[in-house]
C-alpha cells in the first residue's frame, strides 16, 4: 500500500535527502534523478513540493539559515556567559561547516546565483539582528558599550562585515590583518567602547584558537 505523508514531512524529507546528495556529490553533479531514487518517489510527487532543483537549493538556504539563527538565539539568552564572549560565539556560530551546507555556500556564491546570495544575506541580517540588538543592550548595561541607537549599530555591523569579508577567503594574509584591524578600529567608534574591548570579541571570529595572541601582536606593531 502507498504511504501518503503530511506536506511538511514529504517536503523535509526531500531537503534532507538533497542535503546528503549536494553535500556528498555537489550540486551541479546530482540530478533529480538521483533525488528520486534516493527518496523512493514518483517525479510528480518531488515537483508538488519544488518545481525544480534550483528551487530545492533556495528552500535549503533558508532552512540551513534558520539553523544558524537558532544556534546564535540560544547563545544570547545564556546569562551564564560573559556578554562579550556571546558577541563572539554568535558571530562564531554563524560559520557553515557541516557537507550539505558548505555545497550550499559554494553554489550561492557563484555569479549566476547572486540573487540567491542576496537572500541568504538579507534573511541572516534580518534575523541576526534582533539578537545581536538584545547583547549589545546588555553590554551597555554593563557600561562596555555607549551608543544611543544600538540596533542601527548592529545593522551597520552586519553590513559592514558582508561587503568586508564576503568573498574574501583568498585575500593576502597581511591585506587580511589589515582589513581585519581596520573593522575592529571602527568597530569600536561605532559602539564607543573604550580601546581594546572590541578587540577582544573580534579577533577569535577571524582568527583560528592559538594563533590570536600573534596576530595581537602584529597589530600592535603595525599600529
Amino acid at each position: 500500500m502507498r504511504t501518503v505523508k503530511e506536506a511538511s514531512v514529504r517536503r523535509n524529507e526531500i531537503l534532507d535527502a538533497a542535503e546528503r546528495l549536494f553535500g556528498t556529490n555537489g550540486f551541479e553533479q546530482t540530478s533529480t534523478n538521483d533525488l528520486l531514487a534516493e527518496i523512493g518517489i514518483a517525479r510528480g510527487t518531488l515537483y508538488y513540493h519544488f518545481k525544480s532543483k534550483e528551487e530545492i537549493l533556495d528552500a535549503m538556504i533558508e532552512r540551513i539559515s534558520n539553523r544558524l539563527l537558532s544556534k546564535a538565539q540560544t547563545i544570547a539568552a545564556d546569562q551564564s556567559i560573559p556578554v562579550l564572549v556571546r558577541l563572539t560565539r554568535i558571530m562564531q556560530a554563524m560559520n557553515v561547516s557541516d557537507p550539505a551546507g558548505l555545497e550550499v555556500v559554494e553554489q550561492i556564491h557563484k555569479p549566476q546565483n547572486a540573487l540567491l546570495h542576496q537572500k541568504m544575506q538579507q534573511h541572516l541580517v534580518c534575523g541576526l539582528t534582533p539578537i545581536l540588538t538584545q547583547v549589545v543592550e546588555e553590554a551597555i548595561d554593563q557600561g562596555l558599550c555607549q551608543t544611543d541607537y544600538p540596533r542601527q549599530t548592529v545593522e551597520m555591523l552586519l553590513m559592514y562585515a558582508n561587503s568586508s569579508f564576503d568573498d574574501l577567503m583568498d585575500i593576502p594574509p597581511q591585506e587580511r590583518l589589515e582589513l581585519i584591524q581596520a573593522f575592529i578600529y571602527n568597530l569600536e567608534r561605532l559602539f564607543g567602547t573604550q580601546p581594546g574591548v572590541m578587540a577582544k570579541a573580534v579577533w577569535p571570529i577571524f582568527v583560528p584558537e592559538g594563533q590570536a595572541d600573534a596576530a595581537k601582536e602584529n597589530q600592535k606593531e603595525n599600529a
